[in-house]
């Protein structure tokens, strides 16, 4: 049985350390699969803590767990929100200039006299 939490440990780690290398190398976005293997991580950390009798170990990856719940849960409910409305385009009036563009005003030409 203690077999079992070792390699529970040794397997929170793989998974920490692995999404954390993923995310730091631009393999994989921090997004789901990332907050997955934190929470799945957490939970083998805490099972080894638990069983070591590491509390401050244990507390620690209780909030590790609580942040990627969290990150999920707010990850599930924006894809189930409907999208937000398309941005409309600005609105361009005459004769005023487009943002960070000059007014190029045309000289009136002079009255010929003949």
């Amino acid at each position: 049985m203690e077999l079992l939490f070792e390699i529970s440990g040794w397997a929170g780690a793989a998974a920490i350390l692995t999404a954390y290398l993923a995310v730091s190398m631009g393999w994989l976005k921090a997004g789901k699969g990332f907050q997955t293997a934190n929470l799945l991580g957490s939970c083998a950390f805490i099972v080894n803590g638990a069983f070591h009798e590491a509390w401050p170990s244990v507390v620690t990856n209780i909030a590790w767990f609580l942040i990627s719940a969290v990150a999920l849960v707010r990850m599930r409910s924006t894809q189930e929100s409907p999208a937000p409305a398309a941005e409309a385009p600005p609105v361009q009036f005459p004769g005023v200039p487009e943002t960070g563009q000059m007014a190029i005003v045309e000289a009136p030409r002079a009255a010929r006299f003949t």
